[in-house]
């Protein structure tokens, strides 16, 4: 019988393909079901594939479908890539990590750091396209509503006037929310959405700034106690970080983590009042903590990487998370209704 689960997706450009990769393995067979999901900016991307194929299309089909949805949507991320000289040098022979470090250095990314700085996507005048509108709504199963055979679907974005984060459910899922979970301010004009709760249009920017990704509201009762997060920022990096890029690299991780790692710890205060007694009788839904992750990829990349989504790179992605999620159900899998496979007291106490 097929357990069900949360899943949680981390953003993190072209690395989200890692997720893809999970996404496809956990679709080509019956073990799992997904019952609810909650993503931010490339996590977003790839929750509205699955979700939008699965809304249109019942059982073994949709899972089919949420499959095409995702290798149409990296297909197409991959021609959105710029970096043509990385790719040429790659496609000829394998780079050296020094070598991958010094045409990074003088690739484009390198210099449209330096020119956002200058520069806004504002000044782009009425020639401005954000290149996420076009892969959303053509996907081969759009987006469209919500249905009772697809998974609860939770979209994270940064409300850029206050700061606080916006969670977009149900019928407010849309291409606009999902533009906005992933909008990096310093390469996309902030998605303007209206907010009933204000009754006023407020502007977004990218989730993880607030929620990478949000766990709370997959704490729903209706929704499984199992989430599986879905990690593409490596948590831990032994080696101190030297040169200006490896620092750069270093500050985005620890930035876009810092929710995770809040919720993570809230979680594990609460099972700790918990098993003290002190939260007996008030009914409180206790989440089972599971991940799917490899850091060794990770570490090994820099975040550079993450707008470079060149062919090459996304395919490396995609295998590394099928085979993530292969060992996820091959292990870790076993504890799904049973117990967190994350040792959350040994990293928070």
């Amino acid at each position: 019988m097929a357990k069900k689960i949360n899943l949680a997706l981390q953003g993190g450009g072209a690395h989200g393909a890692f997720a893809w990769g999970v996404l496809d393995r956990l679709l080509e067979g019956d073990e799992i079901n997904i019952a609810g999901i909650s993503g931010t900016s490339a996590g977003a991307l790839n929750g509205a594939a699955v979700t939008a194929a699965l809304s249109a299309i019942p059982g073994r089909a949709g899972r089919e479908a949420a499959r095409e949805n995702l290798d149409y949507v990296w297909s197409q991320v991959g021609q959105v890539s710029d970096n043509r000289m990385v790719r040429w040098m790659t496609s000829m022979v394998p780079m050296p990590r020094g070598m991958q470090r010094w045409a990074e250095m003088v690739s484009p990314v390198a210099w449209l750091e330096g020119f956002s700085r200058i520069f806004s996507p504002y000044d782009s005048g009425p020639f401005y396209t954000n290149p996420l509108s076009a892969i959303i709504r053509e996907m081969p199963h759009p987006l469209d509503g919500h249905h009772a055979t697809a998974p609860e679907f939770f979209v994270t974005a940064t409300n850029v006037r206050t700061g606080r984060v916006r969670i977009f459910s149900g019928d407010e899922v849309s291409p606009e929310a999902v533009m906005a979970s992933g909008c990096l301010p310093t390469l996309f004009r902030a998605v303007e959405i209206d907010d009933p709760a204000t009754g006023q249009r407020e502007a977004y920017w990218d989730g993880g700034y607030s929620g990478n990704p949000a766990l709370f509201p997959l704490f729903d009762r209706r929704l499984p106690a199992d989430i599986v997060i879905v990690t593409i920022n490596p948590m831990v990096r032994e080696a101190v970080p030297r040169t200006p890029v490896e620092i750069q690299d270093r500050i985005n991780e620890i930035s876009f983590n810092s929710s995770l790692l809040r919720e993570l710890r809230a979680i594990q205060f609460m099972k700790r009042l918990e098993r003290e007694g002190r939260l007996s009788g008030r009914g409180m839904k206790e989440p089972l903590i599971h991940m799917i992750s490899d850091d060794n990829l990770m570490t090994s990349l820099g975040t550079r990487t993450k707008v470079m989504p060149r062919p090459g790179l996304l395919a490396q992605m995609k295998a590394a998370g099928r085979d993530a999620a292969q060992a996820f159900l091959e292990g870790d899998a076993q504890n799904i209704g049973k117990a967190d496979s994350v040792d959350l007291p040994r990293l928070y106490g």
